[in-house]
């Protein structure tokens, strides 16, 4: 019976009544809650001096970083960057968050320095959501040139890392959001130790194409090719880029490898 009372009984408004009231009534008050539940005097007594603790909703600290906020922030720089994960999207917030300042007006300090300090596993829970929606990789126009694989080694560690002219070589495509059509693409090449690139544009990807692109960066370079290599799209991975290589003289040969495909 006395549980029962003691569910429907507003004990926060005889909480405070109890409270503000001098001894008298408070033993008044007391008679009429025994007599009314049936509960002992001394447990009523025990449960109204109890000093009031407040609920809360959510416990823990508040959050650090609002979603709404910082993510109207870190959303553009994240598309801009293909999407990457958070490990990596960390690095690229120190480096273009001024691009964005740029773009859309400079930030409140308070909110670019809990940006720049935001941690990666934090950045990856708020583009969670999001991340149904841009499922996709981006538009790639690497078509894998599977036929002469076998006669393209996968580059290991053969090259001499260690001293300048070996090349990495891939091409980027200008297209905006279509593949479709003619466009201009360019070739990047880089030696690997001195970071020292050429870019040079080429109109489509054809393989003769292509191969006057190289000659030209080479032609530019202060000094000889040893080694090029590429990923596996038929632009480069191509039997006219295997005979140009092949039939270079010995003093000037080039060692021609590929990168692993694509998982």
């Amino acid at each position: 019976m006395a549980k029962r009372y003691e569910k429907r009984i507003d004990w926060q408004r005889i909480y405070h009544k109890y409270r503000r009231s001098n001894v008298k009534k408070r033993s008044l008050l007391l008679n009429e809650l025994c007599d009314l539940t049936g509960m002992n005097r001394k447990y009523l007594i025990r449960k109204l001096n109890k000093k009031k603790v407040k609920s809360s909703k959510h416990r823990g600290a508040k959050p650090t970083y609002e979603a709404e906020i910082y993510l109207s922030i870190i959303k553009p720089i994240w598309l801009a960057a293909d999407q990457i994960r958070g490990k990596r999207l960390k690095e690229v917030l120190q480096d273009c968050l001024h691009f964005y300042e740029e773009e859309f007006g400079d930030l409140d300090e308070i909110i670019r320095f809990k940006v720049k300090q935001i941690s990666s596993a934090t950045l990856d829970r708020l583009l969670k959501p999001l991340k149904a929606n841009y499922k996709g990789r981006g538009i790639s126009g690497t078509k894998p040139g599977t036929i002469i694989k076998n006669q393209i080694p996968i580059k290991t560690n053969q090259w001499e890392e260690t001293k300048p002219r070996f090349m990495e070589a891939d091409t980027v495509a200008h297209c905006g959001i279509s593949l479709e059509g003619n466009f201009v693409w360019s070739l990047t090449m880089t030696d690997i130790l001195l970071t020292w690139t050429e870019n040079w544009a080429v109109w489509n990807k054809g393989a003769y194409g292509v191969g006057n692109a190289i000659d030209d960066v080479e032609a530019n370079l202060p000094f000889e090719i040893k080694g090029f290599d590429c990923d596996n799209g038929s632009e480069l991975l191509n039997y006219y880029l295997i005979r140009k290589f092949a039939e270079r003289p010995q003093e000037t040969a080039i060692q021609f490898t590929r990168s692993r495909p694509y998982m």
